[in-house]
């Protein structure tokens, strides 16, 4: 019974943050926006406006699956609350096993959304732009780019999020010497804001004949995608805009002709590219808007220091700035410097594991 008792307490721990989070998310008032779109999915010439239609889509979908997880997690709640009254009742051993089972998926479920309530910023619920650039160290950094863009691409993966690449730059000999790229799904950005930075990687390097231990650094540069239309003039007199050859996998015109973009904003030194599009114009046209969501966050930074952290002039990519060190050699350890949290399976981390990371953050910031 000593057992039962703690699960007893364990789940009446979580009654006033269950309902404190069904008010958070506002459940009643999403799951009259859910029935709204689905009768404005089914009218006559809903496809008719394909932009629109995709827009109305993705926030039926996102609310489908939120409200079909708060539904659930209330329902495990009182499921579990009949199966430890059925412990005391039959005093079965098993019965407080399976409650215990179920009590942990119901705080893992319960931990994952409540993650969600702190996404709550203004372009938090907005698609991501993630640029990586390999930091001094040539072949050797360059391949820790290319790690830590298979990373997010992982992580991204197992979030049902897209990514969409929107310019690179092959390393000389391997790896990656920058990448842009889009993550594409709910609160993207929320969740990879935690992320820029300098990334640290400690490691025997496959390029290093004598087999020594070698320190390479590698930049997270997150924006968000803005897709309201923002309202900031720009002279032409301040841009310098290039075109070149786009380079490696891609569409049709890929190394054959001038297609890719790269705009210079001579007054703050933002250099934005693009070369995922097929033509020029459309290029320049994403490239544009990228260049316009940096002069927003700009515009709305008050302090130098955050306006030099979003140009990325201030920190180099190197020792002392690192916000997140990965030790393969002489053991493994995956550390955060902001938040101290750390995992010794690196090989999971490297291979998409970072929500620890991204929830103690937010976390972290929340408190702030």
């Amino acid at each position: 019974m000593v057992e039962l008792d703690q699960l007893k307490s364990s789940l009446n721990a979580y009654e006033e943050p269950l309902a404190e989070m069904g008010i958070h998310f506002d459940l009643a008032g999403k799951e009259h926006r859910m029935e709204e779109l689905e009768r404005k999915v089914e009218e006559p010439g809903f496809w008719d406006r394909p932009e629109e239609s995709q827009k109305l889509m993705k926030e039926l979908k996102y609310l489908q699956e939120l409200v079909k997880q708060i539904r659930e997690l209330y329902r495990s709640y009182e499921d579990i609350g009949t199966l430890i009254e059925m412990g005391y009742e039959e005093n079965d051993p098993e019965i407080a096993t399976e409650a215990e089972r179920d009590l942990q998926k119901f705080a893992e479920v319960f931990e994952e959304l409540k993650i969600q309530t702190l996404l709550s910023g203004e372009y938090d619920s907005c698609n991501a732009i993630v640029t990586i650039h390999a930091g001094a160290g040539g072949t050797e950094s360059c391949d820790w780019a290319s790690m830590l863009y298979r990373m997010y691409s992982r992580w991204a993966e197992r979030k049902g999020f897209q990514i969409q690449v929107l310019d690179f730059l092959d390393g000389d000999i391997a790896g990656i010497k920058t990448v842009t790229f889009e993550v594409n799904g709910e609160n993207a950005y929320g969740y990879m804001k935690s992320e820029k930075g300098v990334h640290r990687l400690v490691r025997i390097s496959p390029f290093n004949s004598a087999g020594k231990r070698q320190t390479s650094f590698a930049s997270c540069d997150v924006v968000p995608d803005i897709e309201d239309e923002i309202d900031i003039e720009i002279s032409d007199d301040d841009l310098k805009i290039d075109t070149y050859r786009a380079s490696g996998a891609g569409g049709q015109h890929v190394n054959k002709t001038s297609s890719a973009i790269r705009i210079t904003h001579l007054p703050t030194g933002i250099v934005v590219q693009c070369q995922n599009e097929r033509s020029q114009h459309h290029n320049k046209e994403k490239a544009m808007q990228m260049l316009k969501v940096k002069l927003q966050l700009l515009k709305e930074q008050e302090q130098a220091e955050k306006v030099s952290d979003i140009r990325g002039e201030v920190k180099e990519i190197g020792f002392g700035n690192q916000i997140r060190s990965y030790v393969m050699q002489p053991y493994t350890l995956v550390k955060d410097h902001r938040t101290n949290v750390e995992s010794s399976n690196v090989t999971a981390v490297l291979d998409g594991n970072i929500d620890p990371f991204i929830n103690a953050y937010l976390k972290e910031t929340a408190n702030s």
